[in-house]
């Protein structure tokens, strides 16, 4: 009776920590940037590109080019996930944005090797398409665009949009799905990625960079580039 009685204990921890695995987690506490590291050349971290304000991650190069990448990374790795969270754009911002996935940042190179869903306000169109940007392979693998090539609006689909912070609805929803080699995106309810990474997120190339199967999140600030955007509302799921 004693054993099957442990049994018991040990099943309802098991189920217990399966559900709590379920369990959607927020990763900004809508106060401060415990939980991410801002990641870049020495020079470009003491700028402040990214801020807390009113409840949101606000990065903001506007009339500030000089820079390289900048990036707000998570401080854990992740491996199968769903991630949701909200950004709001701005008509006056040129730059471009996106969030990296199971990524690696190099310290000695100032470089992020791993697979990024895209943010682009001046071509909304191509929100929610995936770059690669591992060394080696920086290309467009959803659309699968041969390296060297670019992505245009015919590749687009015709029933998504993309809100901006002056419109009625002003915040714009994304949600990512990350399970094995098999990458889904979501722009406002409208799946754009529907990937199938066998043979390029785990070939010898990411496996040596370790990324692609594992690895963080972030959020980019591209080099150059002048940008506003925000980010807010952001929860992982474990899958």
């Amino acid at each position: 009776m004693r054993i099957c009685f442990i049994c018991i204990i040990f099943s309802g921890l098991f189920f217990m920590g399966s559900g709590c695995k379920q369990k959607a987690i927020s990763l900004f506490n809508g106060e401060n940037l415990d939980g991410w590291i801002v990641k870049g050349k020495p020079a470009d971290l003491d700028k402040n590109y990214w801020v807390v304000k009113d409840g949101y991650i606000e990065a903001n190069s506007l009339g500030r080019p000089d820079h390289d990448y900048v990036w707000l990374l998570s401080d854990i790795e992740y491996k199968d996930f769903e991630i949701t969270f909200e950004f709001q754009v701005f008509r006056e911002s040129p730059g471009n944005s996106g969030i990296q996935i199971r990524s690696r940042y190099n310290d000695e190179t100032y470089w992020l090797n791993g697979p990024q869903i895209d943010i682009h306000p001046p071509g909304y169109w191509r929100t929610g398409m995936m770059w690669d940007e591992t060394r080696g392979n920086q290309r467009w693998i959803f659309p699968d665009i041969p390296e060297g090539q670019w992505v245009d609006s015919t590749m687009a689909l015709n029933n998504h949009h993309m809100y901006f912070s002056n419109d009625q609805t002003s915040w714009n929803a994304m949600k990512v799905r990350v399970r094995n080699n098999h990458v889904e995106a979501w722009l406002n309810e409208v799946k754009i990625t529907d990937y199938n990474g066998e043979g390029i997120l785990n070939d010898d190339l990411h496996k040596r960079l370790k990324v692609g199967d594992m690895g963080y999140i972030a959020f980019q600030i591209h080099t150059g580039d002048e940008l506003k955007i925000r980010y807010r509302h952001i929860f992982i799921k474990l899958l």
